[in-house]
């Protein structure tokens, strides 16, 4: 059983359902957390205050946002896509910080972790789009932990890729040879970092071990980064 340092924890999870959700709600109930798990994705901007007004108090955020695969090739990509990802990925950021912040701000505690792509570090083909909204996520919780951190309230990012997640790395892609012919050549680590391995780094950044971290971008990604 896992060390329960996230006992009375209050935990608010978006898009519990994609990305790294599932696990993150796994993982975290396990060590303690009260967990606020909520399946929507935050598309109307009004969603993100009402969300934080039906949770209550909020002792920690994880921003889990996330959008089905994209590989459009730069000259491609219509404003369609463009304002669509960046809808999905970045808008509903700002918005949750905005709507959780005073509360921390005015118990000076809080933690926000935004979860990430190491897509924004490294150059991908065909990924412009998807890049650029996760560099605007990255670039946020940077400059939001700074501001932040007067107050005690520690804002990161995971800057993830390779790890195993149903929304970007699903079975059936996994299985392909051509994958994991790939995964040989552009993953130091030589496999998908696990979900659960993820997960409980998340678990020691929402600890009160973790205070000392502010605005920081942690790649997780198997060394593909430094590839």
């Amino acid at each position: 059983m896992a060390e329960q340092r996230l006992q009375g924890r209050r935990i608010l999870v978006t898009q519990s359902d994609d990305f790294m959700g599932p696990v993150l709600c796994e993982v975290l109930a396990e060590h303690g957390a009260t967990l606020l798990a909520d399946r929507q994705a935050l598309l109307d901007p009004a969603q993100p205050a009402a969300l934080v007004a039906a949770a209550g108090r909020v002792d920690i955020l994880i921003a889990n946002l996330a959008v089905p695969r994209l590989r459009t090739p730069a000259p491609d990509v219509s404003e369609r896509e463009w304002r669509d990802t960046f809808a999905a990925l970045v808008d509903p950021l700002p918005r949750l910080c905005r709507a959780v912040l005073p509360q921390m701000i005015e118990r000076q505690s809080g933690k926000i972790i935004v979860m990430g792509s190491a897509s924004a570090l490294r150059g991908m083909s065909e990924a412009t789009t998807y890049s650029a909204a996760r560099g605007a996520q990255l670039a946020y919780a940077q400059t939001l932990g700074v501001e932040m951190a007067p107050h005690r309230v520690q804002v990161n990012a995971i800057a993830q890729n390779f790890v195993d997640n149903p929304t970007y790395f699903p079975p059936a892609l996994q299985a392909d040879p051509r994958f994991q012919e790939r995964l040989r050549r552009e993953v130091p680590l030589g496999r998908l970092v696990g979900a659960r391995e993820d997960a409980e780094f998340v678990a020691y950044l929402c600890s009160e071990a973790a205070n000392c971290f502010v605005g920081q971008v942690f790649p997780l990604c198997g060394g593909w980064v430094t590839r």
